[in-house]
C-alpha cells in the first residue's frame, strides 16, 4: 500500500490553526503519510509536525462552504483547524482518520524516520542484560543467566534472556512456566544490595479449584530465601478477586505449600477501570467552567489520584518489606503485566538512588516494562479521547508516570531528571517517534524488525 494513496489532498492554503493559550497561525496545511504540518509565513511562528499516530480522534464541523476539524491527540493535546472549502475539508478529515489508524507495524513512522541530526550513540544497545548481570554477579554468586527461553517457546513475553536462582535448573524452569499464567514463571527483578535480598515477579499460580500444586515453583521462589528468612507475596488483588481467579483456573499460592512465604493482598485497578479513570480526570481538566469546587468534585469523582495512592502504597510496602524487614518479595497480579510492574519499578526507585538517574531510569523502563512484557500496543493503542473503547487499553505506564512524578515533586533533589523526562516518555509510549514502544513484547519487536530487514534485502 502506498500512502499516496490514501492521501486525497496532500496541501490546502489559507488554514487557520487554533490551540489553547496560543494565538491564532494562519498557513499551508500539507499532509505526508506519517506527519501533519502546518507551515506559517510569519516571522518567529514554528511549524506544527504532529504525528498522524498521535491522533486519538477526530471531529469536524461545516459552516457554510467552510469547514472546521478538531483534533484531539493521545498526548491529550486539542488543536482546531478552520479550511475554506467543503471538498478540502472533508478530503483532509478523511485522509487523516485513514492516516492515523493504520493497522501495520511496518508502515509506522520509526520505520521511516531519517535523523537529521548525527547519532553519537546506539540507543538499542544501550541496556543489555549481560552487561547488568555482570555488576550483579560482583555482589552474589546466586543467581545465573537463563537462555531457556531463548526461542520464546517456554513465555512469549518474556526475553530471551532472564535472571533466575542458579540453583534451579532450565528443565525446572519449563515445568514451573507450565504452572503459571503465560508462562510468566518467578525471575529477579531487583536485587538490594544492602542485605542482598531481592524482588521477583511472575504471573498467577495455575492452582485451579482442585489446589494444583507444583514442586519446582516452590523451589523455585524458597530458592530466593536466606536461612531463617521470611519472604512476602504481594498479590495485587484483592482476596475476593484471587479467589475468583480459582474458578477460572487461576488462582494464588496456598499457605500450606508455602509456608515460609507470607501472603498479602493489595487490590490495584487495572483495564478499562483505568481507561474510565483518564476519560473521566480528562474531561475535568477540560472543563471551562472555572469553579474550582465543580473541579475538584470531578477530578475527586474520577479517581485517578486513588488509583495512584493504590500503587504508591503497595511499591512503598514492597520497599519496607525488602529495607527494613530484610525479606524477599514475590510480586504479581494476574498475568504479572500491568500492576506487577508498575509495584516492582516504584520499589526500585524507592531503595535504589540508581534508578533515580537518567540512564538508570532508562534502563528500568527497558528491563521492568519493555524486556518484562508490557504490551504497549495493546494498552496504548488508543487514549481519552477515542470513541471506541476496547477492553485491553488502559493507562498503565501512564499511572506509573505520574507515581514517579508524584515522588519527585516530594523529593526533587533525588533525581537527575525533571518533569519533562515524564512527559516525553509519555507522549512516545502512544506515539513511538523512536520504534521504543512498538509491539507488545521482545519477541514481536524481534519479528517485526527481522521481516523488515528480509524485505529491504529482497
Amino acid at each position: 500500500m502506498e500512502f499516496a494513496e490514501l492521501i486525497k489532498t496532500p496541501r490546502v492554503d489559507n488554514v487557520l490553526l487554533h490551540r489553547p493559550f496560543h494565538p491564532a497561525v494562519g498557513g499551508t496545511l500539507c499532509l505526508t503519510g506519517h506527519h501533519l504540518i502546518l507551515s506559517s509565513r510569519q516571522d518567529n511562528m514554528e511549524e506544527l509536525w504532529l504525528l498522524h499516530s498521535n491522533i486519538d480522534c477526530i471531529d469536524r464541523r461545516f459552516v457554510g462552504t467552510a469547514g472546521t476539524i478538531t483534533i484531539k491527540c493521545k498526548d491529550l493535546r486539542i488543536i482546531q483547524l478552520e479550511i475554506t472549502g467543503m471538498d478540502e475539508c472533508l478530503n483532509i478529515a478523511s485522509s487523516i482518520e485513514a492516516l492515523s489508524t493504520l493497522d501495520s507495524i511496518t508502515l509506522m513512522y520509526p520505520f521511516f524516520y531519517r535523523p537529521m541530526f548525527e547519532v553519537t550513540e546506539d540507543g538499542w544497545n544501550s541496556y543489555l542484560p549481560e552487561q547488568e548481570f555482570e555488576l550483579l554477579s560482583s555482589e552474589t554468586d546466586e543467581w545465573r543467566l537463563s537462555h531457556v527461553n531463548q526461542d520464546f517457546l517456554v513465555c512469549p513475553s518474556y526475553p530471551s534472556v532472564v535472571v533466575v536462582p542458579k540453583s534451579i535448573d532450565d528443565e525446572s524452569l519449563r515445568k514451573v512456566s507450565q504452572f503459571r499464567q503465560g508462562g510468566r514463571f518467578p525471575v529477579l527483578s531487583y536485587f538490594h544490595r544492602k542485605n542482598g535480598m531481592v524482588i521477583m515477579r511472575s504471573s498467577q499460580p495455575l492452582t485451579g479449584t482442585n489446589g494444583r500444586r507444583c514442586k519446582e515453583d516452590e523451589k523455585l521462589i524458597n530458592a530466593t530465601l536466606r536461612p531463617g528468612k521470611r519472604g512476602y507475596i504481594i498479590d495485587t488483588r484483592s482476596l475476593n478477586a484471587a479467589q475468583q481467579a480459582r474458578a477460572r483456573g487461576g488462582g494464588f499460592e496456598q499457605e500450606a505449600y508455602y509456608p515460609q512465604w507470607r501472603r498479602i493482598h493489595k487490590s490495584i485497578e487495572r483495564y478499562n477501570i483505568l481507561q474510565e479513570s483518564l476519560i473521566k480526570l480528562v474531561e475535568a481538566s477540560n472543563d471551562q467552567s472555572n469553579n474550582m469546587d465543580r473541579w475538584l468534585s470531578k477530578l475527586e469523582a474520577s479517581n485517578w489520584l486513588t488509583h495512584i495512592k493504590e500503587i504508591l502504597t503497595t511499591a512503598c510496602l514492597a520497599a519496607q518489606c525488602i529495607d527494613r524487614e530484610g525479606a524477599s518479595v514475590l510480586v504479581h497480579g494476574s498475568e504479572g503485566m500491568d500492576s506487577t510492574l508498575q509495584v516492582t519499578s516504584l520499589a526500585q526507585i524507592i531503595l535504589d538512588p540508581k534508578c533515580r538517574t537518567l540512564r538508570g531510569f532508562e534502563s528500568l523502563v527497558e528491563r521492568e516494562w519493555l524486556q518484562a512484557g508490557h504490551p504497549f500496543q495493546q494498552r496504548c493503542a488508543q487514549s481519552a479521547y477515542s470513541n471506541s473503547k476496547q477492553k485491553w487499553e488502559a493507562p498503565t505506564f501512564l499511572l506509573f508516570l505520574d507515581c514517579v512524578w508524584q515522588i519527585l515533586r516530594q523529593f526533587p533533589c533525588s533525581f537527575q531528571f525533571n518533569e519533562r523526562f515524564l512527559i516525553t516518555l509519555f507522549e512516545h509510549a502512544y506515539a513511538s517517534q523512536f520504534g521504543t514502544f512498538l509491539g507488545n513484547n521482545a519477541l514481536e519487536r524481534l519479528v517485526t524488525i527481522t521481516c523488515l530487514f528480509l524485505l529491504i534485502i529482497v
